[in-house]
């Protein structure tokens, strides 16, 4: 029988469904947090210890946990270092690194030919400002690495920035896409270069997010949502991502950003097919 751990720092509802799933197809899936692994470097060679387990036949990653950067870098380490002893990781640290920094996975996106808002990354205040007089727009100001929803700010062409320290000394600025009201985005679950499922979130304010209160609509996957979508996962070399799209109002679509180890709660309440068990096949064929 298959041997899978999850990665998580809570048994949260996602690691309980996965662990559902799991078992339904057969296999032995097991939970541990990063934070429970250790490197052995001794005279008998590397070895990465997971107590007294030996090392799985594939790891799945659903959460990793903030901490120091020294903390987070040594569990990126543990990642990087299962995929060079040959075990499929999915999502590899490389795609984690390349979507938990907003600006590298715009750069991606960009480098990729996928339409995507006008960005701005800068530690330099006086590029911001720049971009802000020079641009008759709203500008969100996102956190580089944030999820959620949580602080992010709109400002009107022409406003100051916020204080450095509320940005962590780095200014990440987009285009607002949006309308005055009805806002909406969508989010496509692509897994294994499928996409699963997606909705439509009905946003009780510009932002979007399930946990800032939107509501979740099933939605049809177009030709151009599903081309898109896959063509992110793809720039950012995820296994399995939630993309998030905008629609501009002339009905082209843009992608916002793309998530390696996204939340779908809301989406399964709208969703026909199960995710976890989607995402547990596509672990196990990685597998074969």
């Amino acid at each position: 029988m298959p041997r899978i751990l999850i990665f998580t720092d809570e048994p949260d509802w996602h690691a309980r469904r996965l662990l559902s799933a799991f078992a339904r197809r057969g296999a032995i899936a097991t939970t541990r947090s990063l934070r429970q692994c250790a490197f052995v470097l001794a005279a008998d060679g590397p070895r990465i210890a997971f107590g007294d387990q030996p090392l799985p036949d594939a790891v799945l990653v659903r959460m990793i946990a903030t901490g120091s950067f020294e903390q987070v870098t040594l569990r990126l380490s543990f990642l990087h270092a299962l995929s060079l002893a040959g075990v499929p990781v999915i999502n590899d640290a490389r795609a984690i690194e390349r979507c938990v920094d907003k600006s590298m996975t715009s750069f991606l996106l960009h480098r990729a030919g996928i339409p995507t808002p006008l960005t701005i990354v800068s530690e330099d205040p006086s590029e911001a400002t720049r971009a802000l007089a020079r641009r008759d727009c709203d500008w969100v100001v996102k956190p580089l690495f944030g999820s959620q929803g949580r602080g992010l700010v709109r400002l009107a062409a022409g406003s100051a920035l916020p204080p450095a320290e509320e940005v962590a000394g780095v200014y990440y600025l987009q285009k607002f896409v949006g309308r005055p009201a009805g806002w909406r985005d969508l989010r496509v679950m692509v897994i294994g270069g499928k996409v699963v499922t997606a909705m439509l979130r009905h946003g009780a304010s510009w932002i979007t997010n399930v946990h800032q209160g939107a509501r979740c609509e099933a939605t049809p996957v177009t030709a151009r949502l599903a081309e898109l979508s896959l063509a992110a996962a793809a720039a950012v070399g995820a296994d399995y991502a939630g993309v998030d799209l905008i629609e501009t109002d002339d009905g082209e679509l843009l992608v916002l950003e793309v998530n390696s180890m996204p939340a779908w709660q809301g989406l399964q309440r709208v969703a026909t097919r199960d995710v976890a068990l989607a995402l547990a096949d596509h672990v196990l064929e990685r597998i074969a």
